[in-house]
């Protein structure tokens, strides 16, 4: 059985470098830490959003900044720090006007990432506050997309070279459950949440239960989680009697991703009980979850887990695919 995975998993050139070394509000008053400048307006972008683009601009395409500038207007929330968001995009070298790399544009290739200091500042900064639906043209310098030194042998970028992203975005994950309050559960852990939405949880002192229990602390109205969906969460787990955390996804500051199934059979999958603590709920809940050991470890132990062990868990549900 598998331990719920801390981080996302992503693939290709660049998606690889894209984590260096609610749904989200519509931030009407959002104010977007870069703007259009001098090199992002000379980035010539035509085709339909969620096509494959025709690119074109000068070379060499020079910045010591990010600049952005929006070529398709979206309609959809704007993104906010610490969101999970998917785009298809389209990367140059500005230098060269060499093609990096390119999604399908297809939906299977999207790329997946936070927007939070574990991703490429460039990137970050050139998408907080942009719509969902927007398609958008980031021009960035080496500096600020790979770090102070600049550069990327693997992909052929040089330290005084910058980068042309075109970015659709696609989709944007909850940063929190907003569902509706829900009555607590008896006999259930409590749980208050702090400003940013990370749970603390108060075990009781009483014994725990022997089957799994499940309590709906806020009930949203987005999409079910069915068995085998792939699920992004926020979570907190706890080990009942010691009353330990040992792992949160808050803590680790990126939500999680995985599969929705028992992971002793399902490759991806979690845990029995967290698997079926989230089956059937819905996104912008927040469920509370109490695992006996047979859903949980069972008789393995870990560093953080004594072996027969009851857990505790509280998941933001931000999103399904």
């Amino acid at each position: 059985m598998r331990k719920v995975p801390a981080l996302i998993a992503t693939a290709g050139l660049v998606l690889a470098t894209l984590t260096a070394c609610s749904a989200g509000p519509d931030n009407a008053d959002c104010t977007a830490p870069v703007s259009s400048g001098d090199a992002s307006k000379l980035v010539e972008v035509t085709g339909k959003f969620g096509s494959a683009p025709t690119v074109d601009f000068p070379t060499p395409l020079k910045t010591d900044t990010t600049q952005r500038s929006e070529i398709i207007e979206g309609t959809g929330p704007g993104l906010s720090e610490g969101q999970k968001v998917q785009v298809d995009l389209s990367v140059f070298n500005a230098t060269t006007g060499d093609a990096i790399e390119q999604s399908s544009y297809d939906g299977t290739t999207m790329a997946s990432f936070v927007l939070n200091d574990q991703t490429l500042t460039g990137l970050t900064d050139g998408l907080l506050c942009a719509q969902v639906g927007s398609r958008v043209a980031v021009v960035a310098s080496a500096a600020d997309t790979f770090g102070p030194a600049g550069g990327n042998e693997d992909i052929g970028v040089a330290a005084d070279d910058s980068l042309v992203f075109v970015l659709d975005v696609v989709k944007a994950y909850l940063t929190r459950a907003d569902g509706a309050d829900q009555l607590p559960v008896a006999g259930l852990p409590a749980v208050v949440l702090a400003e940013d939405g990370t749970p603390g949880i108060t075990v009781p002192s009483a014994e725990p239960p022997t089957e799994l229990k499940v309590g709906v602390l806020k009930k949203g109205d987005g999409e079910t989680v069915t068995d085998g969906s792939t699920v992004t969460v926020h979570y907190t787990g706890v080990v009942w009697d010691t009353k330990e955390v040992f792992d949160s996804s808050w803590a680790a500051g990126s939500p999680a991703a995985f599969v929705a199934a028992d992971g002793s059979t399902t490759e991806g999958g979690v845990i029995p009980g967290f698997a079926n603590a989230l089956i059937g709920q819905t996104v912008g809940s927040q469920i509370v979850a109490v695992l006996p050991p047979d859903q949980a470890y069972g008789d393995q132990a870990t560093d953080t887990i004594p072996a027969g062990s009851t857990l505790v868990f509280v998941v933001d549900i931000l999103g399904v695919d």
